[in-house]
């Protein structure tokens, strides 16, 4: 029997007696990230990064028993040697290396290559067997370097305030709003967040050390205090009744599907930013290759695709079935 195996309930290492990233509710789960498709409610003890405990406790409840740990720190459990090493993926996100009986194991929840200035970056780990997100497996999907999607991004801004519009700007809750924040001009103006957004930034203060002056959206808030500002909201806002208080005002969403022609029309907006927290064609590849992993395990994404690419050039790769959504679950969430 292999060290980690899939199971009903996610991820499993018998030996250790513990799940990575479950799907249900178990006994001891170790944690990758904070998102919703990785960690879930109801499991009775949590671990992860130190940095990702805030958001968990917000979104699972203050009163979880979750342990914090560093990355690089070896702990043992049940004579299994686990290790969290940086995903480059949100704050707090791990690549967990898991090794024991001759086998080394490293599943990587979601990650990025590119240092986004805010999560500690990636840091390829060597190992017998990788598992690997697949969310934009394909050749299409390449990214442009983040300096030149936030200066996009803050002509954009400046542009509608010449026009005298407000800039409402789409983005996942935990990561990417974050990360754009941190990419935008202070001199601009001043930066309204959505509860969703807000409420991570709160219980992540120590963490973040924004520049630009950020502010909640509340009722309290008088309309013309966001005259020529700019606001950033997860993209469940899109189209809602929240939006009546921003007018006039201009869309714009920042998602690697905006790499697709045609995706900017789809979702009604009037700016597309390709921009994602998961690692592009050429970025999976150099993961891969980096890891020095003979066995590859392929996971949400373009799995089939990707582990039939992995195999031609001589992987011993496979698709790997599970309930991971990858950018996907942006969606659902607000």
């Amino acid at each position: 029997m292999p060290l980690l195996e899939v199971t009903e309930y996610g991820i499993y290492c018998e030996k250790g007696d513990f799940f990575i990233d479950p799907w249900k509710p178990v006994n001891k789960a170790l944690i990758t990230h904070a998102h919703a498709d990785h960690a879930r409610w109801g499991s009775q003890k949590y671990l992860a990064h130190h940095d990702s405990l805030p958001v968990l406790r917000l979104r699972l409840g203050e009163n979880i028993k979750v342990q914090g740990i560093e990355y690089g720190k070896e702990l043992t459990i049940n004579g299994i040697k686990v290790t969290f090493y940086p995903a480059g993926h949100i704050l707090g996100s791990a690549q967990i290396k898991v090794s024991g009986n001759n086998e080394t194991w490293v599943v990587s929840g979601d990650y990025k290559l590119e240092d986004d200035g805010i999560s500690a970056p990636f840091e390829p780990v060597k190992c017998t067997h990788f598992i690997t997100e697949s969310t934009f497996g394909l050749p299409v999907y390449q990214w442009e370097k983040q300096e030149k999607i936030f200066e996009d991004l803050n002509q954009w801004w400046q542009s509608n305030q010449q026009v005298g519009k407000t800039s409402v700007l789409f983005a996942y809750s935990l990561g990417k709003a974050q990360r754009l924040i941190n990419g935008l001009d202070p001199k601009l103006g001043k930066v309204f967040l959505h509860g969703a957004v807000w409420n991570i930034i709160k219980a992540c203060h120590e963490q973040y050390n924004f520049k630009i002056p950020l502010f909640p959206v509340t009722r309290e808030t008088a309309k013309q205090d966001f005259k020529n500002q700019l606001v950033v909201a997860p993209p469940s806002a899109l189209g809602s009744p929240w939006m009546r208080k921003f007018q006039p005002y201009t869309t714009g969403i920042a998602s690697g599907w905006m790499a697709v022609r045609g995706q900017k029309r789809r979702r009604a907006v009037d700016k597309g930013f390709v921009m994602s927290d998961h690692a592009d064609w050429n970025g999976l590849l150099s993961a891969v290759k980096a890891t020095e992993a003979e066995n590859i395990y392929v996971t949400h994404g373009y799995t089939h695709i990707f582990s039939r690419y992995l195999s031609e050039l001589g992987y011993n790769a496979h698709v790997l079935e599970t309930l991971f959504e990858g950018e996907n679950i942006e969606e659902k969430e607000g």
